[in-house]
């Protein structure tokens, strides 16, 4: 996979990026933006996505300001009427909002934290596929980037809810990809590996941060899987090991 896009490669496309107020998110916003897509920013945080307007807007792109908590399933569903109604298709999907919920012993998980890990980082996308497929499928190359994490095959102590929602969103991607594998849409994941966010810093606090990739340096990476003439589908792609894994693989 390359590094560079070619300038104005997303031109005319319409982009929904989830999680986009900070970190990865925010970068892949933004570097859809400057090429040439329309962004429609999604986040809870409303400072962060006019912070991401303002940028967007200095590179001479457009966004659209989502504020919506993703657990909000008519309000996802009012979205894509939106969008429907506007533009009558969807080009990007990039999934990428998440929590990281408690660190903490299994039996020790309340309830309410439990639910609110699986809500954000599983029943929300799927809320989203059900809401944009049609719009996707309008596109004529649809492509949807599901951010996983390399917990999901190699179970850590202490992560359970965030390694469980993990490995449900896998299984929830790779099975909209094979049911999307003859249309003009592909569904891909990909996973990071550390790297220098709010997230991050709250899992590991003793981590030297300036040791680990940029959101800015991951979200090229994102970017490229979103591309037009990107054809594979249910697959995943390891920032780390650089390369496309499939199945699933630890690395």
């Amino acid at each position: 996979m390359s590094g560079n896009n070619p300038e104005r490669l997303f031109a005319r496309n319409i982009a929904l990026v989830t999680g986009a107020s900070r970190g990865i998110g925010y970068a892949t916003a933004l570097a859809l933006a400057r090429a040439g897509a329309h962004v429609v920013a999604v986040a809870r945080t409303v400072g962060g996505l006019e912070e991401l307007d303002t940028a967007i807007r200095a590179g001479g792109g457009s966004a659209t300001l989502v504020p919506l908590d993703l657990k909000d399933a008519a309000g996802i569903a009012r979205l894509a009427a939106a969008l429907a109604e506007r533009y009558g298709r969807l080009d990007v999907l990039v999934g990428n909002a998440g929590v990281l919920g408690p660190l903490s012993p299994l039996g020790h998980v309340a309830q309410s934290d439990w639910d609110e890990v699986i809500a954000v980082n599983v029943t929300a996308n799927w809320h989203l596929i059900g809401a944009m497929d049609a719009l996707l499928r309008q596109a004529p190359a649809g492509r949807v980037v599901f951010l996983t994490s390399g917990v999901a095959a190699k179970p850590r102590a202490y992560w359970g809810p965030y390694t469980i929602s993990k490995a449900a969103l896998e299984a929830l991607a790779r099975t909209y990809a094979a049911e999307t594998a003859t249309s003009n849409v592909r569904v891909n994941l990909f996973s990071p590996g550390p790297t220098r966010t709010r997230m991050r810093a709250t899992a590991m606090p003793g981590e030297d941060p300036i040791s680990l990739p940029t959101a800015d340096m991951v979200a090229q990476r994102v970017v490229e899987l979103c591309r037009p003439d990107f054809n594979e589908t249910g697959k995943l792609y390891d920032y780390r090991a650089g390369r496309l894994l499939s199945p699933r693989t630890p690395v």
